[in-house]
């Protein structure tokens, strides 16, 4: 997870338009707000749009991603919440599915910052959303745009895909 670190990469500048989705569970109000203001900064200062869609909670977030890669138009996705640990052991559930939910759509080749926090108290989550301290949110918003920079970067015009000494183009035809 990106953030934490005084080795900060340059945040990209893009060419052609970007899209970002923040999908957000809004659970905790004052720390939402928090973390959508840092998101939101740090897309908008590299010349990218984004939208914000809101779940009902962290276990959502995945799901949502999922749904509105196949359906919308999004470059890229910053997945935020906050979960604080309670009496039972439904927080370990929700902070590991949620962030294996997340870590299985990356690998599937969605550009997603993950800034679901996980803690243990109010206190904690108040220093990991604030911008000024950990910015968690901030950082997950870099992952996201690094990744889809990246992702631009691999692509290259006319490169098909071989088999067996046989390069196709897209829409399948034979080079």
């Amino acid at each position: 997870m990106a953030g934490h670190s005084d080795n900060v990469l340059e945040l990209p500048k893009f060419d052609k338009p970007t899209k970002v989705l923040i999908v957000i569970a809004p659970y905790y109000k004052d720390i939402s707000e928090a973390q959508l203001a840092s998101v939101r900064q740090k897309v908008e200062a590299t010349g990218a749009t984004h939208s914000t869609i809101e779940v009902p909670g962290s276990l959502e977030i995945p799901t949502a991603i999922a749904m509105t890669n196949r359906l919308g138009d999004y470059d890229g996705f910053v997945a935020l919440g906050c979960v604080i640990r309670g009496r039972t052991s439904h927080y370990d559930v929700v902070v590991e599915q949620s962030a294996n939910g997340i870590m299985l759509l990356g690998l599937q080749g969605l550009c997603i910052g993950n800034g679901i926090i996980t803690v243990e108290n109010k206190e904690q989550a108040g220093e990991r959303a604030d911008a000024k301290r950990l910015d968690t949110a901030g950082a997950a918003a870099e992952a996201a745009l690094h990744l889809i920079a990246l992702s631009r970067s691999l692509k290259t015009e006319g490169k098909g895909i071989g088999f067996g000494g046989t390069l196709l183009a897209k829409g399948g035809e034979t080079v």
